[in-house]
């Protein structure tokens, strides 16, 4: 193939294509969109050889950094404090659980050293935020079992890179410090989580108080602060992956001007990026390779779906209030994606003996069981009863004028609760901040233009004109029923 310039756009071009045409068959056949990525890589291959595991690795690095990003601001933090112990414990505990019980079925069904064993079994030990946040959202499952997943997979990344990072030094220098391991660990997870918190504060005060000249550099502006948090976390030696996801929690709950553009151009990005990272992972893998280890990995997949993955929910969910139902469906949908496959990359690069063979054997796995978990998740919510009663509800945004970075208005998107003080009442009734418009009431998807005997109920949407600095104050007028208030 003649390598020129106008040949490789037209190829980058074409492959977003088929990712967007990929992604909506993936919808309609219940097939999670990464199995459908990867698929075309994989077929890429037979015309173009790629086979730099290192370069991989950094594409698909910054990708998952992206990815984290717009499912931690798509996060809700008063649904994820009711749960951040079942998930702390399943990105910690079971992340561990899974990767010894695994890494025993692996020694075995693939002839290695205990400790090459178990270093395949933290490969495939955590969920991939990346798989749950596309599959679960459009899912119709228990809002309380989604944040735990979802919130599960964005975290126990520092913990399975951790523990295959250690397994490969314990593979190369047997002499190795488990203290020091431990203590790293620690390191990363604490420093991990501060300066996540930190970003997010600086991040929101940065994005509120700049005033950019195009209303189009604000999102641009946000993934730059993403890229650059992880990277300053990653060299010091801390979890990058973890502050990345929590600085965009922060950044997600916070009164954020140019939120609609925001939360827009990052679930797009998003969308390219899971492109990008399923297909050049893809690129890695020859159908002939997988072949050569069909039987290890049916044999492994099925061993990490009915066997490691539960043993490693059960432990660590063991004293938490989650029903048993419950515990077999946050098992059911553990599933796996790119993470572990970045991970597989790891012994390639360190160029360990059985790199290839684990790299292999964990693509097969991972690509198995998402497509017979990922297509069977809505069956297995119903099985078990945990399906929710209704749709997923979708977060509110604001909506910015064309012109609004030169003035100090902004449109912004209200939702009335059961709870609202405006909640039942007629516009007029309402003490609005001065200069606020109320322009338009949306109500079970029908348009009404408001006046002043126009009466507000719950779940109506408004867009409301309102000076920058008034937000608050209009959030506590429509939104926050004050103490000892009663409707």
């Amino acid at each position: 193939m003649n390598f020129t310039i106008e040949n490789i756009v037209l190829a980058f071009s074409i492959l977003l294509l088929v990712g967007v045409i990929s992604a909506k068959f993936s919808t309609r056949l219940g097939l999670p969109s990464l199995v459908l990525f990867i698929a075309v890589g994989m077929v890429l291959n037979q015309f173009v050889f790629f086979d730099n595991a290192w370069l991989a690795q950094l594409i698909a690095t910054v990708a998952l950094v992206i990815i984290l990003f717009e499912g931690g601001l798509q996060t809700k933090w008063k649904s994820v404090k009711t749960v951040y112990k079942p998930s702390l414990s399943l990105a910690t505990l079971g992340v561990i659980a899974t990767t010894i019980t695994m890494g025993m079925a692996a020694k075995f069904v693939l002839d290695l050293t205990w400790a090459e064993g178990i270093l395949v079994g933290a490969i495939v030990g955590s969920t991939d935020a990346a798989a749950v946040f596309s599959v679960l959202g459009s899912k119709n499952v228990k809002p309380k079992l989604t944040t735990v997943l979802e919130a599960e997979s964005a975290s126990n990344d520092p913990m399975a890179i951790f523990l295959t990072i250690s397994l490969i030094q314990v593979i190369q220098s047997p002499s190795f410090e488990p203290l020091t391991l431990i203590l790293s660990f620690f390191w990363q997870m604490g420093l991990g989580l501060i300066l996540g918190i930190l970003f997010g504060v600086i991040s929101v005060w940065l994005i509120n108080k700049i005033n950019l000249d195009s209303s189009g550099l604000y999102p641009v502006l946000s993934i730059a602060l993403s890229i650059f948090a992880f990277s300053t976390v990653t060299i010091m030696n801390a979890s990058g992956f973890l502050a990345v996801y929590v600085m965009a929690i922060v950044i997600g709950n916070a009164d954020l001007t140019y939120r609609h553009s925001i939360l827009g151009f990052n679930e797009g990005m998003a969308w390219v990026m899971q492109m990008v990272m399923f297909m050049i992972l893809g690129l890695l893998v020859f159908p002939k390779d997988l072949l050569d280890v069909v039987w290890q990995g049916i044999t492994l997949a099925i061993f990490l779906m009915v066997v490691a993955r539960p043993v490693g929910v059960f432990v660590s969910l063991l004293f938490s209030k989650i029903n048993v139902k419950e515990k077999l469906f946050i098992s059911w949908a553990g599933l796996k994606g790119a993470v572990p496959i970045i991970l597989g990359t790891y012994p390639l690069v360190e160029e360990l003996e059985h790199g290839q063979l684990m790299f292999n054997v964990v693509f097969f796995v991972v690509l198995l069981s998402t497509v017979i978990q990922g297509t069977t998740i809505s069956k297995a919510a119903e099985l078990l009863r945990v399906a929710g009663a209704g749709k997923r509800s979708q977060s509110p945004h604001s909506l910015e004028l064309i012109s609004i970075g030169k003035t100090n208005s902004e449109m912004v998107e209200v939702r009335i609760l059961e709870e609202s003080p405006a909640a039942n009442k007629p516009i007029q009734e309402i003490d609005l901040p001065p200069k606020t418009l109320i322009t338009a009431v949306i109500r079970d998807d029908q348009l009404i233009t408001p006046e002043g005997a126009t009466r507000l109920f719950p779940e109506d949407v408004l867009y409301v004109l309102v000076k920058k600095d008034k937000k608050r104050e209009l959030k506590k007028v429509m939104v926050k029923r004050e103490e000892g208030q009663h409707r």
